[in-house]
């Protein structure tokens, strides 16, 4: 089928800040919190997006619109290892969401929490793995900034177009069985 958010994101490669901002300004995550399992560990991620140009003046990727950063995850670690991802974990007590993503986002790439504008929160998802319930916090960089990945958890820092993750053909769904039971997996193919 069709990806989750195509009916309500625009595959427009120039999808700019203020298009981000309209769709999330209808998210609310507290509704969708309440029904958590108590069981589950409450994590967050830093969905880090620019409309800034790369060195060069050219746009990793050489689009125009809105980046998101990822990471790719270093081989050394026990959990997770190689995989491409968003910076970000579990959260420590008494924190937030938001604060929980920009310390990750920090510990994760050395992003500097008051460098970024948080723009919101999209809603949350779990996962079987690590039995963790998940928020994606968007936040939106201020200036350029040349970030590095923590070499014990960070082999790679990326900068994708928008655009890229959302263009047709990029995005494909499984499902899968398990002990836990049935539940789409969603993979995004890119260069």
């Amino acid at each position: 089928g069709p990806p989750p958010w195509s009916d309500w994101i625009d595959t427009d490669p120039a999808l700019g800040l203020d298009d981000v901002r309209r769709r999330l300004s209808a998210v609310t995550v507290e509704g969708a919190m309440a029904a958590v399992a108590p069981d589950l560990r409450r994590s967050a991620v830093a969905v880090l997006i620019s409309s800034l140009t790369r060195a060069g003046g050219v746009a990793a990727g050489g689009g125009s619109g809105v980046e998101v950063l990822l990471t790719r995850r270093s081989m050394q670690l026990s959990n997770h290892r190689g995989e491409v991802s968003f910076p970000g974990g579990r959260l420590d007590p008494g924190e937030s969401f938001v604060d929980a993503a920009l310390r990750e986002a920090y510990e994760d790439v050395g992003l500097p929490p008051a460098s970024v504008e948080v723009v919101g929160q999209l809603h949350p998802m779990g996962t079987w793995v690590s039995r963790s319930w998940i928020v994606p916090v968007v936040a939106r960089l201020a200036a350029p900034l040349a970030l590095v990945g923590h070499e014990a958890e960070v082999d790679r820092v990326l900068w994708v177009p928008l655009h890229d993750l959302t263009r047709p053909g990029t995005f494909r769904e499984e499902w899968w069985h398990t002990d836990l039971g049935e539940r789409p997996i969603f993979f995004f193919e890119l260069d």
